[in-house]
């Protein structure tokens, strides 16, 4: 009997770590279960974003018109986008459309959805729905007619020759000096409405207590707005910045559309010099490297968008 009661004794401790063998075995193998839902897209990814963007890094490296034989070049490439006028100017611009696609559009859409939230009309579906109509149409069409809009005859002319300011009116897209803030503010007109309907519906998010509170201790509808409507939106404000961020630093259609970045190089961004290095001046590899120190560039403003909007 006392042998038997060792025996037992000296089993259990044996089968305890069986058990939590057994628990943790089936843990293992479920922290692999999300790869396995996700493998699929991450495969199709790989293949279509990851695989052309290191190969689009390893032409940046070659002299290539994109049909004859390449000859090795190194950093010629890359030192050609930080010494080339053209090239720089493009980054500069680059980063300068950030004003005009993030910060003024954040701004005006966190004014709006204050105003609205406050005040909540009867109208509020149409109005949320004009705001955000420009999200909506082909970038295409918007530079088309906005490039009518500007136009020497256009109607924002017309309307200043009415008004007596016939001085103020001239071909906007043609002049060196206006040309780049009348083609950023269309990325104002474009990105407001996305901004102001997530910085919306992140409004209806905060506890309503907190502003009955700030009113019993007597603050004012400016400090509510800035010490509890805008840090309950830290998470929306990132993502707003985000988007359009990546908008701004990825242009394209408008600024192709619209002034094809002149008039010389005033409006030039990194799409349209890419697209213009590879099918006009036959500088893959230069188009290549733009394009890698731009998707690095975009990666680390990123980083600091993410780190700025997470959680103190």
């Amino acid at each position: 009997m006392a042998d038997t009661l060792v025996r037992t004794h000296r089993a259990a401790p044996r089968t305890g770590a069986a058990r939590r063998g057994a628990v943790r075995q089936p843990r293992r193998r479920g922290r692999f279960v999300p790869l396995l839902y996700t493998a699929p897209a991450l495969l199709f990814y790989g293949l279509f974003v990851i695989a052309p963007w290191i190969h689009s890094v390893w032409v940046s490296f070659w002299n290539w018109n994109g049909i004859g034989a390449a000859t090795w070049a190194g950093f010629d490439n890359y030192t050609a986008v930080f010494n080339e006028p053209a090239l720089r100017a493009a980054l500069l611009h680059a980063f300068g459309f950030i004003i005009f696609y993030t910060v003024v559009p954040v701004a005006l859409g966190l004014v709006l959805a204050a105003l609205t939230a406050a005040t909540p009309w009867r109208a509020m579906p149409v109005i949320r729905t004009v705001i955000f109509l420009p999200q909506v149409l082909p970038l295409v069409a918007v530079g088309v007619v906005w490039k009518w809009i500007y136009s020497e005859d256009g109607p924002l002319n017309e309307i200043l020759r009415a008004v007596g300011l016939g001085s103020v009116a001239r071909a906007w897209l043609g002049d060196f000096t206006y040309a780049f803030p009348a083609v950023g503010l269309i990325g104002t007109w474009v990105c407001t409405g996305l901004c102001f309907l997530l910085l919306l519906s992140g409004i209806g998010k905060i506890e309503p207590s907190l502003y009955e509170a700030a009113r019993l201790d007597g603050c004012g509808k400016l400090r509510e707005f800035w010490h509890i409507t805008v840090p309950g939106l830290r998470k929306e404000i990132g993502v707003a910045c985000t988007v359009t961020v990546i908008a701004a630093l990825a242009g394209f259609d408008v600024v192709y559309v619209m002034t094809g970045g002149g008039p010389g190089y005033s409006t030039m961004v990194p799409g349209v010099q890419v697209y213009q290095l590879v099918f006009t001046a036959g500088r893959v590899g230069t188009a290549c490297a733009l394009a890698t120190v731009l998707s690095l560039l975009t990666c680390a403003v990123m980083y600091g968008l993410n780190r700025l909007s997470q959680e103190r």
